[in-house]
């Protein structure tokens, strides 16, 4: 069965998730900076406490994606790649899961900073979610990528651990050495990442459910 859209919806999709994502990080850039230097942190000290939370760099990973598909670039390669757009996929489905489920409960929001934790929390993983779905590129992904698929959240993991011991601040409280010490980091982690596992497996298994079956977007 062939379905045909009016408009290219992977088209659309790119376009709509490269402007939001792009507005949704400029936005929350703007107001974190404020916040910062308004509590007397200097800009370097600013840069590297908002690069470390991982909303933010998986946000700015869909912007790269979406820049890959409309740029044609070899620098933007990487972000071609059918591994790295469904381990994006998955990744960023945690980050939508996890402060729906967790993190939106500890603050209260409102103004420009609601919409920006809207549209980075919210809006971005759905838009990317379903482009990815749409792609006309399925059936490339294997079960023997799921490793690397959980390895740049490693990399992240290590990194923040490293970091807080340097500057005793952590992105967010599951994380917090401080308050909870290793052994519950660690455990915390390992739920994290069991529940990344099943997101990446959950997208593996969609890749190739799309590439056997008789639904085209054109």
């Amino acid at each position: 069965m062939n379905l045909r859209a009016p408009v290219n919806p992977r088209l659309l999709l790119t376009w709509l998730g490269l402007l939001f994502g792009a507005a949704g990080l400029i936005l929350q850039f703007w107001l974190s900076m404020q916040g910062a230097l308004a509590n007397g942190r200097d800009f370097p000290g600013f840069l590297g406490h908002f690069l470390a939370f991982y909303t933010i760099l998986t946000n700015i990973a869909l912007v790269l994606v979406y820049l890959s598909e409309v740029l044609p670039t070899p620098r933007l390669e990487l972000f071609r790649q059918p591994l790295v757009r469904g381990l994006m996929a998955a990744n960023i489905a945690l980050v939508g899961l996890y402060v729906y489920f967790v993190l939106r409960y500890l603050h209260t929001l409102d103004g420009a900073a609601l919409m920006a934790d809207n549209i980075l929390h919210y809006l971005c993983p759905t838009l990317y979610l379903l482009w990815w779905l749409v792609s006309q590129r399925h059936g490339q992904l294997r079960w023997n990528h799921l490793p690397a698929m959980l390895l740049p959240t490693l990399v992240y993991f290590l990194y923040i651990l490293a970091r807080g011991v340097w500057v005793q601040q952590y992105p967010y409280p599951v994380l917090n050495v401080v308050e909870l010490g290793y052994g519950q980091v660690l455990l915390n982690a390992f739920f994290m990442a069991a529940a990344l596992a099943l997101l990446c497996i959950a997208v593996i298994t969609a890749d190739k459910l799309i590439a056997h079956g008789a639904l085209r977007y054109e």
